[in-house]
């Protein structure tokens, strides 16, 4: 008769990844990444619910605007997953997952006005950007130098989906 130690490492192991990062950073990774990622879906599927909501005399700018910013926010989340699988851990399961790991708010108004928003996506881009920072310290202290680089990129296209949120807000 198995352990239940063993039994639990027979459940894991057909989803185990070697890596070169030990294994207490590659989990802290794992977690912020799996985060990020709840996140990243979170500001995708507002920014398409704006997208599609969107109203008023600028209809056609922010509507084509935010297509664009969906397109690049979804391009992301595969290769997100992807780096939590490469170091070794396992990645979202299902919506519920994401409900429990995001911490981006979600709306769900009947209505937002335009300039609410793209004032609202601003401030999730801004938040999105400090939690990329935050998990590219940690990426640093564990020579994780891959994500590193691409939570570079990730953080600089999050501040220009950021800067034209701002200026399309202003008076």
């Amino acid at each position: 008769m198995s352990t239940t130690k063993e039994l639990i490492q027979r459940q894991k192991s057909p989803l185990a990844t070697p890596s070169d990062i030990d294994s207490e950073s590659a989990r802290d990774i794992a977690g912020a990444l799996n985060a990020l990622l709840a996140d990243v879906f979170v500001l995708y599927l507002k920014t398409k619910n704006f997208h599609w909501h969107m109203s008023g005399p600028h209809f056609r700018d922010y509507h084509l605007l935010l297509d664009d910013h969906g397109d690049q926010i979804y391009a992301i989340t595969d290769d997100i997953a992807e780096r939590v699988r490469k170091i070794g851990g396992t990645t979202l399961r299902s919506i519920g997952h994401i409900a429990r790991l995001q911490r981006l708010a979600d709306n769900d108004a009947e209505y937002v006005t335009p300039k609410d928003m793209l004032a609202e996506l601003h401030e999730d881009d801004k938040a999105l950007t400090l939690s990329m920072r935050a998990t590219h310290a940690l990426c640093d202290d564990a020579g994780d130098v891959a994500t590193a680089s691409l939570l570079e990129n990730w953080i600089d296209q999050s501040q220009r989906r950021s800067w034209f949120l701002f200026e399309a807000t202003r008076d």
